[in-house]
């Protein structure tokens, strides 16, 4: 089974739900996590807006080649990280990564981005990842399985010490009814897809998320695996359809905001004017 080397502290466990990993773009929401028990009343919510945040997950093996022996045959990283390598510090609070159990201290925790770990071992098996959200984010969290693959596909020759076996998905995770903190925040982020707000629209000065703006840990744009990430040119087109999507929906609310300005207070109808008149 495989080999651990450099375990991460666990600060907490996590029940993951058996949820089958996503072969075409999704667009997921959070499910339950009854953990957390945030006051959702402290954070105004916004009616019939939605943001979305297009991210990656996978793994990125090394064949160690002459060091290699018989329970540490490769090195691979397994991640979580931004479809254009943004900074997901502003959304995401931690990243659980579930090993298998052969491993000293299956469960780690990564508090700060980059949201990743790495690791020695010889054997593939399917890794658990959970993404939970701060406070004003959202309540739940997003489940997510991925085979680690080591070895590359026979049409791709033999395995190299110089390329690495990557496999990713992209989804995009969504937040319908978003807090008011939580839009504020991320309103000019260029990794998270928020509508176009009504004229005259006003939201409270933004609070930075606790993990924001931690000295060396940032977006992935200088991570030292960057030129081996996939280039999701599809993933390019979704985004321009999610964006496309929150204008509109940005439009439907402010044509309901004007529709309900016209309409005023219900008035009374000439059928319940009959009734008082009969019932008196």
């Amino acid at each position: 089974m495989p080999h651990t080397t450099t375990p991460l502290p666990s600060k907490t466990s996590i029940q993951l739900e058996d949820v089958e990993s996503a072969a075409k773009p999704q667009r997921i929401k959070p499910t339950d996590y009854t953990d957390n028990n945030i006051n959702q009343d402290e954070n105004k919510r916004l009616k019939d807006v939605e943001i979305s945040v297009p991210v990656v997950y996978g793994t990125m093996a090394f064949y160690l080649g002459k060091k290699a022996n018989e329970l540490q045959s490769h090195k691979w990283t397994v991640y979580v990280r931004g479809a254009t390598n943004e900074d997901l510090g502003v959304v995401i609070k931690q990243v659980v990564f579930q090993l298998h159990p052969s491993f000293d201290n299956p469960i780690r925790v990564v508090e700060s981005p980059p949201f990743e770990l790495s690791e020695c071992g010889w054997g593939e098996f399917e890794i658990c990842i959970s993404i939970l959200f701060h406070d004003d984010v959202c309540d739940k969290h997003v489940d997510l399985f991925h085979l680690l693959k080591l070895y590359p596909d026979a049409e791709s020759g033999p395995q190299s010490t110089k390329k690495p076996v990557v496999v990713e998905t992209y989804n995009e995770i969504v937040f319908p009814d978003p807090s008011e903190n939580f839009l504020a925040r991320v309103l000019n982020h260029p990794a998270v897809y928020v509508p176009r707000l009504p004229a005259g629209f006003n939201l409270p000065a933004p609070v930075p998320s606790p993990n924001m703006n931690v000295k060396g840990k940032d977006d992935t744009k200088n991570h030292p695996l960057n030129h081996w990430f996939i280039n999701f040119s599809e993933a390019d087109e979704l985004l321009k359809l999610a964006s496309a999507r929150q204008q509109v929906q940005a439009h439907i609310l402010k044509l309901r905001r004007q529709l309900s300005m016209l309409d005023g207070p219900p008035q009374p109808s000439k059928l319940a004017y009959g009734m008082i008149s009969e019932c008196t």
